[in-house]
């Protein structure tokens, strides 16, 4: 019979909300484990936190972390139902956790926090869960920063880059501009074909309205499109009017600099 007592069972049903039986057989079917009985009794659909897995996590918030040791940026979401539980210093201390963990020893060192995670939605009431875990080490040569937008005491809008032949300086600047611009893509070409086939054909339509002659229209829509790559947010990061002085474009800032790769996550999108 695997090992537990009746103080097990109590705390099992006050963390959960289940019945005592039910959290009596959870324990025995995970072999006394604490963890592996609130699995079980939510896999049943039993007790409080079984209840809370299926509504809906829309706040939260983000933290970002460099590990100097490791050459890695990390990229944490923590989810919740609520922007009030978001910003509650236990949820900021543990996302951060989250990061530096990631940061230092990879993305499944977050695996070592599912406990705290399961604690907070006891404390919160509210279906908290992991979201987006990224994490960069940049190749040798490249350069690697972060922006973290801050609102109302968590973060909410995080960013990482890493860039070839640039300065630290600048990848923090490019950071800046993809947490304003949110750019969809890199370039223009990593736009899929048929999502472009249909902005080019909804930007004809609206220009054959407009009255405009037909051999002017296609010129017309070739500049509509290229405005539409360059919007913000949604287009193309290397098309974008420079956030911080917009007569550039991104592509233009960074003269001889490449951007490698880069991750954002926004909380609420």
């Amino acid at each position: 019979m695997p090992e537990f007592t009746a103080k097990d069972v109590q705390a099992l049903r006050l963390a959960t909300g289940a019945g005592m039986m039910d959290a009596k057989r959870a324990l025995q079917e995970a072999n006394g484990d604490r963890d592996g009985a609130v699995k079980w009794l939510r896999e049943r659909g039993l007790g409080k936190a079984a209840e809370r897995a299926g509504r809906e996590s829309s706040e939260g918030a983000v933290a970002v972390c460099y590990d100097g040791k490791a050459g890695a940026v990390s990229l944490v979401q923590l989810r919740s139902e609520t922007d009030f539980a978001a910003k509650s210093p236990d949820f900021v201390a543990l996302v951060e956790e989250l990061a530096a963990l990631v940061a230092a020893e990879g993305e499944d060192a977050v695996d070592q926090r599912k406990g705290a995670i399961e604690d907070l939605n006891i404390a919160t009431r509210e279906n908290v869960q992991l979201g987006d875990i990224i994490r960069f080490q940049a190749a040798p040569g490249n350069v690697l920063d972060a922006y973290l937008h801050v609102q109302n005491d968590r973060g909410v809008n995080g960013v990482i880059v890493e860039l070839a032949n640039g300065s630290k300086e600048l990848a923090h600047d490019i950071a800046v501009h993809i947490a304003f611009g949110r750019p969809k893509h890199l370039r223009r070409e990593d736009f899929p074909v048929s999502e472009v086939e249909a902005e080019r054909a909804t930007l004809e339509a609206e220009t054959r309205r407009e009255g405009k002659p037909d051999a002017a229209v296609p010129k017309i829509v070739e500049g509509k499109l290229n405005a539409w790559y360059r919007r913000t947010p949604g287009g193309a990061l290397l098309d974008q009017p420079f956030v911080k002085d917009d007569r550039h474009s991104v592509s233009e800032v960074l003269g001889g600099a490449e951007i490698v790769r880069f991750a954002q996550v926004v909380i609420g999108s």
